[in-house]
C-alpha cells in the first residue's frame, strides 16, 4: 500500500503559505491605495462587521467540522465490523470438513487479500475494488455446495449463512461510507465566506502595519488550516488522517486453523 502521508503533508503547508501570501498581498494593496482616514473611520462598524459574520462562519465550521469527523469515524467502525465478521467465518468454518473447509478458507483470504492489496489504494480514489467485489462472491459458491450431514453441522451452517450475509453487508455498509462526500455548494460557501473573513480584516486602519498584517495572518492560517482539515477527513481513505487496513491485517489470523489444532503428534516408536 501506498504511503501518502508525505503527499499530503507538503500540501498543507503549501495550502497554508499561500493563503497567508495572498492575506497579506490583499492588505498590503489595500493600505496602499485606501486612504488611511477612510480606514481609521471604518474601524467601529468593521469590527462589528467582523463579528457578526465570523460568529456565522466559526458556527459553520464547527458544523461541517463534527459532519466530516461523524463520518470519519462510522468509516473506521464500518472497517472493524467487517473484519469482524470475516474473523467469525472463517474460525466457523473450521469445524467442517474437507473439502468445503480449505475451499472457503482460500476464498477467505484471497478477499483479504483483494482489500488490502487492491481496494484500498481504488477507494482512496473514490471507486470500490472489482477484484474485491469478485473474491467475495466466490465464497457463496465454496457454500453453497456444502451438505450438512449432523444437526451440529446444520446448525452451524445456518450460522455460517448468516456470517457471510453479514460481511457482506457490511462491506456494503464500507463502500456507502466512504462514497459520502461534502457537496460542492457547501464547498463554495466554506471558500467564499472565509476569504469575506479575511477579506474584512483588511477594512481596518491600524496604525502599525505589522501588527494589522500578523492578525491577519493568523486568521487567514487558521481558516485555511481548518478547510484543509476538512478536506482531508472528507475522504477516509486519503490524507495524513485515513482509516488504516490494520483490522483486515489480522482478520484471518485470529482464527486458528483447524489442522494446527489437530496435527498428529511425531511417533515416539523407532521404524
Amino acid at each position: 500500500m501506498v504511503d501518502r502521508k508525505p503527499i499530503p503533508l507538503l500540501r498543507l503547508v503549501l495550502s497554508l503559505m499561500a493563503t497567508m501570501v495572498i492575506a497579506v498581498a490583499g492588505l498590503f494593496l489595500v493600505r496602499w491605495l485606501a486612504p488611511a482616514s477612510w480606514l481609521h473611520a471604518n474601524n467601529e462598524v468593521a469590527g462589528n462587521y467582523l463579528q457578526t459574520i465570523g460568529t456565522i462562519y466559526a458556527v459553520l465550521l464547527a458544523f461541517v467540522v463534527f459532519v466530516v469527523w461523524q463520518q470519519h469515524n462510522d468509516v473506521r467502525e464500518a472497517v472493524d465490523n467487517e473484519a469482524n465478521e470475516l474473523s467469525d467465518l472463517h474460525r466457523l468454518i473450521q469445524v467442517f470438513s474437507e473439502p468445503v473447509r480449505t475451499r472457503v478458507s482460500r476464498c477467505l483470504h484471497a478477499y483479504r487479500q483483494a482489500v488490502l492489496e487492491d481496494e484500498w489504494t481504488s477507494l482512496a480514489a473514490g471507486r470500490p475494488s472489482e477484484r474485491a467485489g469478485k473474491a467475495l462472491e466466490e465464497i457463496w459458491p465454496a457454500l453453497e455446495g456444502f451438505e450438512p450431514q449432523t444437526r451440529r453441522e446444520e446448525v452451524l451452517y445456518g450460522e455460517v449463512l448468516a456470517r457471510f450475509n453479514d460481511l457482506s453487508d457490511a462491506r456494503t455498509h464500507r463502500l456507502h461510507c466512504s462514497c459520502l462526500r461534502l457537496p460542492p455548494s457547501l464547498w463554495a460557501l466554506l471558500v467564499i465566506n472565509g476569504g469575506l473573513v479575511i477579506g474584512s480584516m483588511w477594512l481596518f486602519g491600524l496604525e502599525s502595519f505589522y501588527a494589522q498584517a500578523l492578525m491577519t495572518i493568523a486568521l487567514a492560517g487558521s481558516i485555511a488550516f481548518i478547510l484543509y482539515l476538512i478536506a482531508d477527513l472528507d475522504n477516509p481513505f486519503w490524507g495524513a488522517w485515513q482509516v488504516t487496513p490494520e483490522a483486515f491485517r489480522g482478520a484471518l489470523d485470529r482464527a486458528a486453523p483447524r489442522e494446527s489444532l489437530q496435527s498428529p503428534k511425531p511417533s515416539s516408536n523407532p521404524p
